[in-house]
């Protein structure tokens, strides 16, 4: 089983960082799967997506990283110390990536099997933006709820790795007091982008069509800005039954 999980996820890592879909370059970005219920996959920090194979991953556990996840600030030498601490085998070559503990966090919540944390062009062109967050928030076509969900979770800019983290959980927080479900797709500030899935297929599905809501977003502003959905239309579509049907055909539920 956990072969089949690593393999999909080298296939996932590849498709994301494929240079035609501009999803990432060089070791930009990072990937992560569950293994089981005490581990996870991730990758291995400065590994490039678009070459990786089963050895650019480390096996890490879940306790280890959410102890310090939810303990003191610790430095940045604590950090490091700690990741290396938290791999399964302590001889298996690689580094966790520093953001193993936002995989960790978002690989606990129901559902979420597959992370796909990438720095889309189209997307960093908002995030990096004065416009951001105003710019992301409404939906602007049903294809966006649909696949997307309702609304994604906005991240202020944080230091990357363990400060994240942290931030992130507490906007996850937010988000499923809001909508009472777990998000699908989280926007962070000046940083980029991360879907969440039970699969690998809908990670990749989800970056899909962030990106093509987020091209569109940028051009609407060349005709007068974005048209944003109502929130009485973004509910009907997100609680359609024949839309709930269509994501089943395609693979999102």
């Amino acid at each position: 089983m956990t072969d089949t999980v690593l393999s999909q996820l080298v296939t996932m890592s590849q498709n994301l960082g494929d240079p035609v879909r501009d999803y990432a370059i060089l070791g930009e970005g990072n990937t992560s799967a569950r293994a089981d219920e005490a581990t996870f996959f991730v990758k291995a920090s400065g590994r490039e997506m678009r070459t990786i194979g089963a050895d650019g991953f480390v096996r890490v556990s879940f306790d280890r990283v959410l102890g310090v996840l939810d303990g003191e600030p610790i430095s940045d030498s604590q950090v490091k110390d700690a990741l290396v601490a938290a791999k399964v085998d302590p001889t298996a070559p690689g580094h966790p990536s520093v953001e193993t503990f936002l995989h960790a966090l978002c690989l606990k919540l129901p559902g979420v099997n597959f992370v796909g944390h990438t720095h889309p062009t189209a997307i960093n062109m908002i995030t990096c933006s004065a416009a951001f967050p105003d710019a992301v928030k409404g939906r602007i076509f049903p294809d966006e709820i649909v696949v997307c969900g309702p609304a994604p979770v906005i991240v202020p800019y944080v230091d990357p790795g363990l400060p994240l983290a942290r931030m992130v959980k507490q906007q996850i927080e937010r988000f499923l007091d809001e909508y009472g479900e777990v998000p699908k797709v989280i926007l962070m500030q000046n940083h980029g982008f991360i879907a969440l899935a039970p699969s690998a297929q809908q990670v990749e599905n989800i970056t899909a069509m962030a990106v093509k809501a987020a091209r569109i977003l940028v051009g609407t502003y060349a005709l007068g800005g974005p048209n944003y959905m109502t929130e009485d239309n973004v509910r009907r579509i997100h609680t359609r039954p024949d839309e709930h049907y269509r994501q089943k055909v395609i693979g999102l539920k």
